[in-house]
C-alpha cells in the first residue's frame, strides 16, 4: 500500500513529536502505524505506553489509544479507550508533517474535548490568547487555529470519523 509514509509496513513504530511555536519541544512518543484512509494516518498505542513532555519524567497510558493524523487540517486527535473520562482530545496543531517515520506538528494550545458523557469543551484559550503575544503568532496562524477550534467543535459530535470510524482502529490496539 502507497500512502502519506511511501509504501507502508502495518505496525511499524512512528515517532510523534509535538512542539511549540517556539520549537521547544512538548509531547513524545513512539507509537504503531495502524493504517491511512481519507480521514489520515492513523497510529495506536496500547495500554501501558509511555509518552513524555519535553524532558519531564514519562507517563504511563492506563488505556490504549489511537491518534488521527489529518493532511492539511490543522488539528490531530486521540480516542481513548476506557476507563479515561475523555474520549476524544484533539489538539488545535499546524498542519502535520510526515516524516520518514515521523509526523510534527506545532501544538496552538486549543483543545477540543469530548467527555465519554457526550459534553464537549474547548480548553487552554486563555493559553492561546497569552501565546499569541509570547511567542508572535501571525495572523493567518491565529485564524487558522481558531476556525479549526470552532468547526472541531460541532465534528467531533456529528461527523465522521469521529463517531465510529476511530473504533476499528482502536480495536488493534485493545
Amino acid at each position: 500500500m502507497t500512502g502519506r509514509f511511501g509504501t507502508v509496513t502495518p505496525m511499524r513504530n512512528v515517532r510523534v513529536v509535538y512542539r511549540k511555536f517556539d520549537g521547544k519541544l512538548h509531547w513524545h512518543q513512539w507509537m504503531r502505524f495502524l493504517g491511512e484512509d481519507q480521514y489520515g494516518v492513523w497510529l495506536g498505542a496500547r495500554k501501558g505506553s509511555v509518552s513524555q513532555r519535553g524532558d519531564e519524567p514519562e507517563i504511563t497510558h492506563k488505556q490504549a489509544h489511537v491518534q488521527l493524523f489529518p493532511r492539511d487540517q490543522w488539528f490531530t486527535a486521540s480516542f481513548n479507550d476506557v476507563p479515561t473520562r475523555t474520549l476524544i482530545y484533539a489538539d488545535i496543531t499546524t498542519p502535520v508533517t510526515f516524516g520518514e517515520d515521523e509526523v510534527t506538528m506545532v501544538d496552538l494550545d486549543l483543545d477540543v474535548i469530548k467527555r465519554r458523557d457526550g459534553t464537549v469543551l474547548v480548553d487552554d484559550e486563555d493559553e492561546f490568547a497569552e501565546h499569541q503575544v509570547e511567542y508572535g503568532y501571525p495572523a493567518d496562524v491565529i485564524a487558522a487555529a481558531q476556525a479549526s477550534c470552532d468547526r472541531l467543535v460541532r465534528a467531533v459530535v456529528e461527523d465522521e470519523p469521529f463517531l465510529t470510524v476511530y473504533k476499528t482502529y482502536l480495536d488493534q490496539v485493545r
